[in-house]
């Protein structure tokens, strides 16, 4: 059927949209530039409520399997691309990319102008989008949804391998990916809901890795003293929202970029070993630098387009973070090292840790 997306300002754009509901689709528009890795975007809880435009031309051609998802479902609101195929060659797949998204009721809206609609967000910012079957429509899109992070969490603690080093992951919305690197790599590993961030201490772990999650990290403020007292007392990895979670916790600030950054090919610079390595990022906040003057947080990893905290450490503490995705799915796998690093931290603190 026809379709509609429209923005924010009031723009709109006509496609065809397929399994939609007869309600119109509220959510936030944002853009991911990978040329593959749609299925673990669709299903990464980052990007929980947010209508999703791919840059890419050609979406599907290998179509979707059961191991690649980030999650147990999609969680993006709907996608915007220019063309869908059915036609799958990869020798996984299950599912042609309209099939899964339609299991799951997802919408599509496709054979949209997605370089017009790119070039929209990349000047004026993400924004509000509604994606309709009326063309006319007298109300602007509804509000941008933050609140994710409460949707997309587990609701109790599960303990996964059977490593010496035992790591308890906050769930904020955590990846699978993540999970399967630190299991990869020797560890027992206890996801803790963040509503439970107070277990921590009782599971006495070796370290702790604050994970991903969607919408702004000011929404958790009520639980910015809880997470300082957990990463001041366990070597800690911070991932994402995990990052800015603790940058807010020891007194930095944050601040929504205009158009985020979203791909599979983002430059960081290392502050530490003056390298330079291409990473996979999704996120609209950032840390704000001037911020740090105040904190014991010295800037790690910094973003070499627009110079932006990519990355912290902390001056006294085994604390590490990372505005990027070492997991990287999809994207390069460059990055990894950063969960070597804190598990080097992990294995200098083992026997020495302080409970608080």
């Amino acid at each position: 059927m026809k379709g509609y997306l429209h923005l924010e300002d009031g723009s709109v754009y006509n496609g065809t949209l397929e399994h939609g509901s007869s309600e119109d689709i509220n959510g936030e528009i944002v853009f991911f530039t990978g040329m593959t890795g749609y299925q673990e975007v669709l299903t990464d809880p980052s990007y929980k409520n947010q209508i999703v435009v791919f840059t890419y031309p050609l979406i599907g051609n290998y179509g979707i399997n059961i191991s690649d998802d980030e999650s147990k479902k999609p969680q993006v609101k709907a996608v915007v691309i220019y063309e869908n195929t059915t036609n799958y060659s990869h020798y996984e797949a299950q599912y042609s990319f309209k099939e899964y998204l339609e299991k799951w009721n997802i919408p599509i809206i496709h054979h949209v102008d997605t370089r017009a609609v790119v070039k929209k967000i990349r000047n004026h910012g993400s924004m509000a989008a509604t994606i309709s079957t009326t063309l006319n429509q007298e109300e602007q899109p509804c509000a941008i949804f933050e609140d994710g992070v409460f949707e997309v969490v587990s609701d109790q603690l599960e303990t996964y391998g059977e490593g010496e080093k035992h790591i308890a992951l906050v769930d904020f919305g955590f990846k699978k990916s993540i999970l399967t690197a630190l299991l990869n790599r020797g560890c027992k590993v206890t996801t803790v809901p963040f509503k439970m961030i107070d277990k921590v201490a009782d599971l006495k772990p070796d370290g702790v890795l604050l994970s991903n999650g969607p919408g702004d990290p000011e929404q958790l403020a009520n639980y910015f003293s809880q997470i300082k007292k957990v990463v001041a007392a366990h070597p800690t990895l911070g991932i994402c929202l995990g990052h800015q979670l603790i940058a807010l916790s020891f007194g930095a600030k944050t601040k929504k970029l205009l158009f985020g950054h979203r791909g599979a090919n983002q430059p960081v610079y290392d502050v530490k070993t003056n390298k330079v390595f291409m990473t996979s990022q999704n996120h609209s906040y950032v840390v704000m630098k001037d911020s740090l003057k105040e904190t014991e947080l010295d800037m790690r990893f910094y973003h070499i387009n627009d110079d932006s905290i990519e990355g912290l450490s902390h001056k006294n503490l085994p604390i590490i973070t990372a505005q990027f995705h070492p997991e990287a799915h999809p994207g390069p796998s460059d990055s990894e090292w950063i969960f070597d690093e804190f598990l080097d931290l992990v294995a200098a603190a083992k026997g020495d840790i302080l409970y608080v």
